[in-house]
């Protein structure tokens, strides 16, 4: 995926009222006090404003996007209402800016399926996951393999399905990455999408315990 592009599109509606999210993963997060948490594809820092809150002084919060116009106006809203265990982070999914074993919880709404390699994302979750952390990520998946020809159609890229993968192959890294208590959450009923169908679901998964970074799916 062109990450230039997305962060064009996406600083060009960072001050407009639409709606970019596939669905409601911090619903499900049940955040609890002093619990560090990252929200990947943070956009205007909505999400992370209310992790920060439940969190409570002892937590923190951390917002990752790539585009310079959604970070901007998450730090604006920060300041605005006086959150200050935050923080906001450019980077790429495939690379976050962050340590290994920083987070009890990862979150995301309809970030991951933009990203060209899936698997390095994910391992990415893994990696900054404390052992026993856990995540829910909220995204899109088709019903067969997306054609080649949507993949950088502006149109479809800014409806987030361009980049989906299908159900099995998005169940396979997960397992492969290493993760476990793999559990849909919800999901909803296939509707079309260009040439194919598609389906928004929420996923929530652990990384074990007792396991090592360097997970490779």
């Amino acid at each position: 995926m062109d990450y230039s592009s997305i962060n064009l599109r996406y600083s060009q509606l960072a001050k407009t009222e639409c709606c970019l999210s596939c669905g409601g993963a911090l619903n499900f997060s049940k955040v609890q006090p002093g619990e560090i948490c990252v929200d990947l594809g943070s956009g205007r820092g909505t999400d992370v404003l209310r992790m920060a809150e439940q969190a409570g002084e002892e937590g923190f919060a951390y917002g990752i996007d790539i585009s310079d116009g959604m970070l901007a106006t998450a730090r604006e809203n920060a300041a605005k209402f006086g959150v200050g265990n935050v923080k906001f982070i450019q980077s790429e999914l495939e690379k976050l800016e962050l340590a290994d074993q920083t987070a009890d919880l990862v979150v995301s709404n309809c970030t991951i399926n933009h990203a060209a390699d899936k698997a390095a994302v994910w391992n990415e979750i893994f990696r900054i996951l404390k052992k026993g952390g856990r995540f829910v990520v909220s995204d899109i998946y088709a019903t067969s393999p997306v054609p080649e020809e949507y993949r950088n159609d502006p149109v479809a890229v800014s409806e987030c399905w361009a980049g989906s993968v299908t159900r099995e192959e998005y169940l396979d890294t997960l397992n492969a990455v290493g993760f476990q208590k793999i559990t849909i959450l919800e999901e909803s009923k296939p509707y079309p999408k260009g040439k194919v169908e598609v389906c928004s679901f929420t996923i929530a998964g652990e990384r074990p315990k007792g396991s090592t970074c360097g997970c490779k799916a």
